[in-house]
């Protein structure tokens, strides 16, 4: 997905908010912000993806601040916040359709957004403006190698549930960064929240951008991506990314149109759930 003059202002405000976090110091602050906007205005064009320059935006904040993780405040409260509403929503562990659906509504955290909001949008119940769930499920059934990309560090507990049901029925590796960038999930945040044994096989991309950007991807996940008979794409930044390769019918997106240009993108009203196989 390419970018769209909304983009900008997005990356404008994740500089300010990533700098914001990063340190006390305000001399590095500045400086960060300073050069993550340098960055913004020669990289930023119609034609590239946006999660290429947040990318870029996170490394810089990151090298002069001296901060590997700037979000890691943000995470460990996302993550204990998460871990109490999950266990407030039903589930019914052997359906997909209710597994599914518990998935996407984890796809309510976002670093732009309060925990206050997400909280109350917690409670309002999950349809899918796009809805090829059935089908994906019925993939599935055929399924030996399953590929699920992980988003934000909270959704670890929304994504179990399908985790374990997926993995009845194929092998299933649970995909994090390698490294922190912006609230997604990594080994670190699992440990943290003791869900390493529960969501079993785990598997980094080798980077530490938004989505995934394949000239940064480890060997080994390129092929596993290659090879896996289906990738579960959660969030966003894996839509903004992946849906620049050709359609292949084998990556199945669940998330939250959060933004305006996701939602125009996939034709749908801000902030619809969707669940798209392409």
């Amino acid at each position: 997905m390419k970018a769209s003059g909304n983009c900008y202002e997005c990356l404008q405000k994740l500089a300010n908010q990533a700098a914001e976090l990063a340190t006390n110091d305000e001399r590095a602050k500045a400086r960060a912000l300073s050069e993550s906007l340098e960055i913004l205005r020669d990289d930023f064009s119609m034609d590239c993806v946006s999660i290429v320059v947040a990318t870029k935006i996170h490394d810089a904040v990151k090298k002069i601040t001296g901060n590997p993780d700037p979000y890691r405040e943000m995470k460990d409260k996302e993550i204990a916040v998460a871990r109490e509403l999950s266990k407030q929503i039903k589930v019914e562990p052997g359906n997909f359709q209710s597994c599914l659906k518990f998935a996407a509504l984890g796809n309510t955290i976002d670093f732009f957004r309060s925990l206050d909001i997400i909280q109350q949008d917690m409670k309002e119940p999950v349809n899918f403006v796009i809805d090829d769930s059935k089908h994906f499920e019925a993939k599935i059934k055929h399924a030996r190698r399953i590929l699920y990309l992980a988003d934000n560090a909270g959704e670890m507990f929304f994504d179990l549930p399908l985790v374990r049901w997926m993995r009845r029925r194929a092998s299933v590796a649970y995909v994090v960064k390698s490294a922190p960038v912006q609230d997604d999930i990594t080994v670190e945040d699992i440990k943290r929240a003791g869900l390493e044994d529960a969501l079993g096989e785990i598997l980094a991309t080798g980077t530490a951008t938004p989505g995934i950007d394949f000239s940064q991807a480890a060997a080994e996940f390129k092929r596993e991506f290659n090879t896996a008979d289906l990738v579960f794409a959660k969030g966003m930044g894996y839509y903004e990314s992946l849906s620049e390769l050709v359609v292949e019918g084998k990556v199945f997106y669940c998330l939250r149109a959060k933004c305006q240009p996701v939602a125009d993108a996939l034709k749908v009203p801000l902030n619809s759930y969707v669940a798209v196989l392409r």
